[in-house]
């Protein structure tokens, strides 16, 4: 796939896709660090028009991994054009992944990362991309300290582009992932502290697919410590959720997947809520990556 719909473009959408195209050029061959989500999909169009074969989109799979998240990453590669591959990764046979303590997503991407090193060489590319982008530079990301040392580049933030101009790219581009809700791992809803299960990630994932399924988009469901689930909604859904009938499906469905307590979150849906409570979070703006 390539070309789009940039007939009519606005100027400065076309310099990011042209600046993004020539830096993914420039480095080579390339594994994308690929979920299927907006900002590595955008990352994989772009390094699949920069360099064809020679770049690669490489999905890792485990518990934490979302019900149907494989399936949509592997009909956008295929949309897209580029080779894909899935590897599976171990991260929950490292304690200090269960324990879920704050730094969590270090050992996960240290995980991800250290497994794509291994395989450059197989895969046959020179370089580990990322989607990280501009917006990530703010927040708690401890990933992006095992990202600094495996080498991975962001070309997203070395091309200044934030998720506004992501999801511009992935509409120009066609892509269907252009206003697709983030997506993190099912790991990142258990409250810190709280030891990370496949079986707690199951009960998570069944929670958000059947609230899906009544057609709530953006969601989360988090997970607190005695099976207690806590719901976060964007306010102007916080309504449907006490309805009468659906409150007391809802109620049953979550007792039904384990959860022993069911809440409502009446501040409503944000991002990285969890990160609210940690003391003296840095930004990562010292951790850009190769800022050429």
């Amino acid at each position: 796939m390539s070309g789009g719909t940039w007939t009519g473009t606005d100027v400065t959408l076309c310099t990011h896709r042209d600046r993004l195209v020539e830096t993914l050029r420039g480095y080579g061959r390339v594994a994308v660090a690929y979920s299927g989500g907006v900002d590595s999909t955008v990352v994989a169009q772009a390094a699949y028009e920069a360099l064809g074969d020679a770049a690669i989109a490489v999905t890792a799979v485990s518990d934490s991994l979302a019900a149907g998240e494989l399936d949509e990453a592997q009909e956008l590669a295929r949309r897209i054009g580029i080779r894909h591959r899935v590897i599976r990764t171990e991260e929950f046979a490292d304690p200090n992944y269960l324990r879920n303590q704050p730094d969590r997503c270090y050992f996960c991407k240290s995980e991800l990362y250290g497994r794509l090193s291994e395989l450059l060489g197989d895969l046959g590319v020179d370089v580990i991309a990322s989607g990280a982008n501009t917006d990530d530079l703010g927040d708690h990301r401890p990933g992006m300290r095992a990202a600094a040392e495996n080498g991975v580049r962001h070309p997203l933030q070395e091309c200044s582009l934030g998720k506004p101009e992501v999801r511009a790219l992935a509409l120009a581009w066609g892509l269907p992932t252009w206003d697709k809700p983030a997506t993190p791992c099912l790991s990142s809803r258990i409250a810190y502290g709280e030891e990370v299960s496949p079986e707690r990630v199951r009960m998570i994932d069944q929670a958000e697919q059947w609230l899906r399924l009544r057609g709530l988009r953006i969601l989360r469901v988090r997970y607190h410590k005695g099976d207690l689930a806590r719901i976060e909604v964007p306010l102007d859904d916080l309504p449907r959720l006490v309805d009468l009938q659906l409150r007391g499906e809802l109620i049953a469905a979550f007792r039904a997947v384990g959860f022993k307590f069911v809440t409502l979150d009446l501040e409503g849906f944000r991002s990285g809520s969890f990160n609210t409570a940690l003391p003296n979070v840095v930004p990562l703006e010292s951790l850009r990556l190769n800022s050429h």
